[in-house]
């Protein structure tokens, strides 16, 4: 085991931590660092727009902002959470109880304006500042040997540089920002509309019109329902197994789209063909760090991977920068929470890091654990069930509370609802007896 080596200086300074982004991981990294005030000197938050929320804020813009820089959010006007607010709260910051379970998305973006402003966030937050580059500054002292600290170059709203130097740095920039479009063969052939979902925002300039819809996950389910109800004829072309409950009128499921035919036409995987007016892509998002030299860090980013990252948060070779909420299907809030409090346990010493072979070792074998399972490559970074242990094992092992039970316990109830009634599970109301306890609300 190596211990970290910036505890061994802070009890001569504070340490300086940038923060890449001002969503809800930004948002918690930043809290927690502001409450260790013996440890770490305020953060410094960079946020590409000029509001906090990230991808919780609603643009109804699409394309790109005044500056030319593409729009960050994939919000869509009528998104409602698909986790109660009793799941999806940071475990230190409740909702406002008189709030139902399922919310709005402006409720959400309220919530995180309120945990911004009850930790005193805002000050410490440069708006409308892009990243343009973190590279890291290796030097050797004399008795701790190389010691690693961070410039991060950036450009604010009049176009100024400046270069600042950090001892650690949070990547909380998300990864609902770049469009994953898939290889489809002749799809510069469809005649019609193509957009993908990061660009949705209402159904209804899609009424009366045949839409495509590739990609049945989340996003791809919810807005299916909704163009449905605006009266759109709406296939739902996907690669899963045939979804075990009734569609809505106007809804039907097809096989994956396999090429857009000469005529414009689109052939499915099972020999079907069908023409539609507009070809909606939910297809999900690639990681994109442009302000990382990724070969520099030791790390590779593919669409949807990168490694190796240990504990799926920090680079092997460089501990001292970790990567906020790469992975997908979790409980965001709760898993930054963990990552964070991990993260910051390091930078004081408490949590000693294996070496770097060791760290690269267990990543990648956490990698072929994986393969050996069958998961795609385009899936390593999902959790679903694996997250409970994982956010136990980082509370042990940073020795801060654990996620209480009842987190996992009413997760596990609203996935069984959702399976059951895709379109009616948001209407249940859910109330925290206790950390291993929930109820349904009565009346509902």
């Amino acid at each position: 085991m190596t211990s970290f080596w910036l505890h061994t200086t802070v009890r001569m300074r504070q340490l300086r931590v940038a923060v890449v982004g001002a969503g809800a991981a930004g948002l918690c990294a930043a809290r927690h660092i502001l409450s260790r005030p013996d440890t770490f000197a305020p953060p410094v938050i960079y946020e590409l727009t000029e509001q906090v929320g990230g991808t919780w804020f609603y643009e109804e813009r699409t394309g790109s902002y005044d500056n030319g820089l593409p729009i960050h959010s994939s919000m869509y006007r009528d998104l409602r959470t698909n986790l109660p607010k009793e799941v999806m709260m940071f475990p230190d910051f409740p909702f406002d109880p008189q709030l139902p379970s399922f919310l709005p998305h402006q409720e959400v973006q309220r919530y995180l304006e309120r945990y911004c402003q009850s930790h005193c966030i805002t000050p410490h937050i440069r708006f409308s500042t892009v990243v343009k580059e973190v590279s890291p500054v290796t030097m050797v002292t004399e008795g701790k040997g190389p010691m690693t600290t961070w410039e991060v170059t950036s450009n604010d709203k009049s176009g100024s540089r400046i270069t600042e130097t950090f001892d650690s740095v949070f990547i909380c920039s998300g990864h609902y920002s770049d469009p994953h479009i898939p290889p489809i063969p002749g799809l510069e052939r469809f005649k019609g509309k193509v957009i993908h979902s990061h660009s949705y925002r209402h159904p209804e300039p899609f009424s009366g019109q045949s839409v495509v819809v590739l990609g049945a996950g989340a996003s791809g389910l919810d807005i299916s329902l909704e163009l449905g109800r605006s009266n759109a004829q709406v296939t739902l072309s996907h690669g899963k197994p045939t979804l075990p409950f009734p569609l809505p009128y106007g809804v039907h499921q097809a096989t994956p789209v396999e090429e857009i035919q000469e005529d414009g036409s689109l052939r499915f995987q099972d020999g079907s063909i069908t023409q539609a007016q507009v070809l909606l892509l939910c297809t999900g998002y690639n990681f994109s760090y442009p302000f990382l030299d990724p070969a520099r860090l030791g790390l590779e980013v593919q669409e949807h991977l990168v490694t190796p990252l240990y504990r799926f948060l920090v680079p092997p070779a460089f501990p001292s920068l970790f990567i906020i909420g790469i992975c997908k299907i979790i409980c965001p809030f709760p898993h930054f929470h963990c990552q964070v409090q991990f993260a910051l346990a390091v930078l004081e010493g408490s949590v000693a890091l294996p070496s770097r072979a060791e760290m690269e070792e267990e990543a990648q074998g956490e990698m072929v654990r994986k393969a050996e399972r069958g998961v795609q490559l385009r899936h390593m970074l999902k959790m679903d069930k694996d997250q409970w242990d994982y956010a136990q094992t980082l509370a042990q092992t940073g020795r801060f509370p654990p996620l209480p039970p009842v987190t996992q316990s009413l997760y596990e109830e609203v996935w069984r609802q959702r399976q059951v009634h895709p379109q009616n599970y948001r209407q249940l109301n859910y109330r925290l007896v206790s950390d291993t306890q929930w109820e349904q609300q009565a009346g509902e």
